[in-house]
């Protein structure tokens, strides 16, 4: 798929306080201007294997918008790992991009600094209409009850990829349905150098996408309906222990994986290392990475029991990669022309089918490229079992927070640390110490 987006490495309270007067725009209209007209700056998100890779794939593209438009765009394609940091010293100094795509998880978080274009009515209008867009999705570009900060561009959700000829090696006829399952698969497969699954143990963000998913099977929500941070609750801390437990207790995912956040899990997957990975849309990286569509196949995340989206069987967080408009950009015409090129129903089901997302442009999803086996399976996740990460304003210091103390688990369950419910209780009550102080 793409890197998975790491946290910015900052308390995102004290970035939202030095953003408050910077001259990043109000959150209650139109906002920018038009002083050059025939220019934009656009930051994209590292969607592909590589950054070389997605230059390749936008390039035409934007090539394309030129010809139609006359404006010519200048492209970035900045990595996960830096990308909120960049968009944060953005904010604050008013020098931002005119366009720039953010993770879904981040527009509560970044709509509150007042820096993006709020998608009211008549912006929406401008691109065509809400409505063209899959309800899911604009739920996830900003918070309840106020106009989305963003546009949704590509929509994802997590899935578990498996190899099969690791699988029949070890005598498994089936990818596992259930936690149990994948266990008992797992430790068929973890011997000789081979592991069962693999983690990116130092993503912070991918950690949280994993615990969260954990935490509605637990009955979590990590947040309460106040906004306030419950990440000591019983259910919250039985899941970040059932995740780092399958290093410290189960040991089905190898203990270098804990220092691991640049994809290197899928590395190790396409290289026969590793049986299984948990991840949002992998087909383009297994391509880079010399893997045939046969040579893996595309599961459920597993759940307690039962099935997908029964009871508390949530398995997905409602991923996906939002575009939105700086607030004072000097091209705001020109930013919605953009913003409605890349939402086209051509455009989206060329960019999505090359990155192996879902569209979340409802027209798009009818190409019968979004009817294969993988991509189905994150249609139906999508539709029937994934719930959005909370959509407050400190989000991204959750992810941060949380996600660094997941991070200093796998640490101590590489190194040998017991890793206990009382370890990982103090663990998550450091890290709600921080989001409260």
């Amino acid at each position: 798929m793409r890197t998975v987006r790491a946290a910015a490495a900052i308390a995102l309270a004290s970035a939202l306080t030095a953003v408050a007067g910077c001259g990043g725009g109000s959150s209650s209209g139109g906002g920018g201007s038009n002083e050059s007209p025939k220019t934009l700056t656009y930051w994209a998100s590292n969607q592909g294997p590589s950054i070389e890779a997605d230059k390749k794939i936008l390039t035409p593209e934007l090539k394309k918008f030129e010809k139609e438009t006359g404006i010519k765009v200048k492209l970035e394609v900045v990595p996960w790992a830096d990308l909120l940091n960049r968009i944060l010293a953005a904010t604050t100094s008013g020098q931002g991009p005119d366009v720039l795509n953010i993770g879904n998880t981040w527009s509560a978080s970044l709509q509150a600094t007042g820096a993006l274009l709020p998608w009211d009515q008549k912006n929406f209008d401008a691109i065509g209409g809400r409505d063209r867009f899959v309800d899911s999705a604009v739920a996830s570009a900003g918070a309840e009850g106020q106009d989305p900060s963003a546009v949704p561009l590509y929509s994802l959700a997590y899935a578990l990829y498996y190899n099969k000829k690791m699988f029949a090696d070890a005598g498994i006829s089936q990818p596992p349905a259930t936690w149990d399952q994948l266990i008992a698969d797992g430790k068929k497969i973890s011997k000789d150098g081979k592991w069962a699954l693999g983690a990116e143990g130092a993503n912070l963000s991918n950690n949280i996408h994993q615990v969260f998913a954990l935490g509605k099977q637990h009955g979590a929500d990590f947040f309460d309906k106040a906004g306030k941070p419950t990440f000591t609750s019983d259910g919250a801390v039985a899941a970040v222990k059932q995740y780092v437990d399958f290093m410290a207790k189960d040991k089905i995912i190898a203990p270098g994986n804990a220092e691991y956040a640049q994809n290197q899990s899928l590395q190790d997957f396409a290289k026969g290392k590793t049986a299984m990975v948990l991840w949002q849309a992998a087909a383009s990286t297994f391509a880079s990475q010399g893997m045939k569509p046969e040579d893996w196949g595309v599961a459920p995340v597993p759940v307690p029991s039962g099935t997908p989206g029964t009871g508390q069987n949530v398995n997905s967080m409602v991923a996906g990669i939002n575009i939105a408009v700086f607030n004072n950009t000097k091209n705001v015409d020109g930013a919605k022309k953009f913003v409605t090129f890349m939402t086209s129903d051509a455009e989206q089901k060329l960019l999505n089918k090359t990155y192996g997302s879902v569209p979340p442009v409802k027209a798009a999803q009818q190409d019968p490229a979004f009817s294969a086996s993988d991509v189905k399976v994150l249609r139906d996740t999508l539709a029937t079992s994934a719930a959005p990460l909370p959509q407050v304003a400190n989000e991204s210091q959750f992810e941060t927070t949380v996600g660094t103390a997941v991070k200093g688990l796998f640490a101590d369950a590489a190194a040998g640390k017991p890793v206990t419910t009382e370890s990982v209780k103090a663990a998550l009550t450091k890290a709600q110490q921080q989001m409260t102080q």
